[in-house]
């Protein structure tokens, strides 16, 4: 029997799907061992399932790639959920409770519910996120053990469109049970962030049309946001204003030099395309996206002085000289996210940032599984038949005994009888079945 527990999860983007399966030793050890991506054009846009016919196919051929390859069959998944309207709306509730027993982990549960069902007009809440804890007005990070007539807590509900989670459970209708739907940047927080950065950090994830922005204070998640914009808007920028095909803006965007800089850029044509006309589609674009970036410190109601650092991930986040360019936009120090050290990839070509989300949600998964659990069940063969087959090849390989020579015996009357009524017959079978084919 296989004794390592096996994950498997999907993470639908904008530009791109990607699936993997890991393995979780006994030990707690996470390996990376497949990895599979596709890329449906004009099905995902802003990050929400648009043709989830498509998708459902695009996923249904992954699986089956999947099972060949281990041998086996996926029968869950953990799957990544997020997109253009996911964000967090702050709930708070207070409740009174007898200042002669200390407050128990099930009256914070149970406030924590409570709290989770304010309603926010036509989104659904997808997560519930403890903020911020007070017993009798005093802030705590456990209010666990203390003793006090009154709690309130304040948390950030995880909100999205219904449509997204919608989508997402028509796509995975017959397809692997979706064992659990894990809230993609929350995902990425509590994997690419250390613990001292949480404290006080800015963490960015810059998608194809979505960029995603997390702000954490004190320990805990203050703000989520994602914006319409991406890398693919420099792409389309550069494509529409020079006349080209995407894919061609798209090389050009990734090899010219100092793209946001356009005063700076060498005099390099790249299929017919002039590396300082481009630069300046980029830059223009670029400065907008890092605009909204910034804003979002003062929609969080922050300054960046409440801010110690950003950490930046995803596709996007690529771009030449990007780190720089934000962190003089915001005067922040910017650093690039890694997936966590603790996770081993068997092939050192799926070590790529464009698959952090993915692998923060492996190591989320890896986390939350119970240890009698998996994602795959193993093919099992019945060794029956090849005992069998041994057997009759080994009787076969016995000398036999020559049978003596039998006399024929003489038909007696009744032997004569049921011949000749057995070659009748037998004339009758071939008339009828004649009878039938005309």
């Amino acid at each position: 029997m296989d004794k390592k527990q096996h994950i498997v999860a999907f993470e639908i983007g904008s530009s791109k799907i990607v699936g993997v399966i890991a393995e979780k030793s006994s030990s707690g050890i996470v390996t990376i061992t497949h990895l599979l991506e596709q890329n449906p054009t004009n099905c995902v846009r802003y990050g929400c399932v648009q043709n989830v016919e498509n998708i459902k196919s695009t996923i249904t051929r992954m699986t089956k790639d999947f099972e060949e390859r281990i041998d086996g069959r996926i029968t869950q998944v953990y799957l990544g959920i997020s997109g253009r309207s996911l964000h967090s709306e702050v709930s708070e509730v207070n409740r009174s409770v007898d200042p002669q027993k200390a407050i128990t982990g099930e009256i914070i549960d149970s406030i924590i519910r409570d709290a989770s069902r304010n309603p926010i007009k036509n989104l659904e809440t997808i997560a519930v996120v403890p903020r911020t804890f007070y017993v009798d007005k005093n802030a705590t990070v456990n209010p666990v053990g203390l003793y006090g007539s009154s709690v309130k807590i304040k948390v950030n509900l995880i909100v999205a469109k219904p449509q997204i989670k919608q989508n997402l459970t028509r796509v995975m209708a017959s397809g692997p049970q979706v064992k659990e739907y894990i809230v993609t940047p929350l995902a990425v927080g509590e994997s690419v962030l250390s613990e001292s950065e949480r404290l006080s950090c800015m963490l960015v994830d810059i998608g194809a049309e979505t960029t995603t922005v997390s702000i954490y204070k004190d320990g805990s998640l203050a703000y989520l946001s994602t914006l319409p914009l991406g890398g693919r808007n420099i792409t389309r920028d550069i494509s529409n204003g020079l006349g080209v095909l995407e894919e061609t803006a798209e090389r050009v965007k990734k090899n010219i030099n100092n793209p946001l800089e356009p005063a700076n850029v060498d005099s390099i044509v790249i299929e017919g395309v002039a590396g300082s006309d481009a630069a300046n589609y980029i830059d223009g674009r670029n400065r907008e996206i890092l605009a909204n970036i910034k804003n979002q410190i003062t929609l969080a109601g922050l300054t960046t002085d409440d801010i110690r650092s950003i950490v930046l991930i995803g596709g996007g986040a690529q771009l030449q000289g990007l780190p720089k360019k934000l962190d003089e936009t915001i005067n922040i120090p910017v650093r690039i996210g890694h997936h966590p050290q603790s996770l081993q990839i068997q092939n050192h070509d799926f070590n790529r940032p464009e698959y952090t989300q993915i692998f923060a949600l492996v190591t989320k998964a890896a986390n939350e599984i119970d240890p009698s659990s998996t994602c795959i069940e193993r093919r099992s063969y019945d060794d029956g038949p090849t005992i069998h087959i041994a057997r009759e090849q080994a009787e076969a390989e016995q000398p036999k005994t020559p049978e003596k020579p039998q006399k024929p015996k003489k038909g007696g009357f009744f032997d004569k009888l049921k011949e000749k009524f057995g070659t009748l017959l037998s004339e009758d079978d071939d008339d009828t079945e004649n009878d039938d084919n005309k």
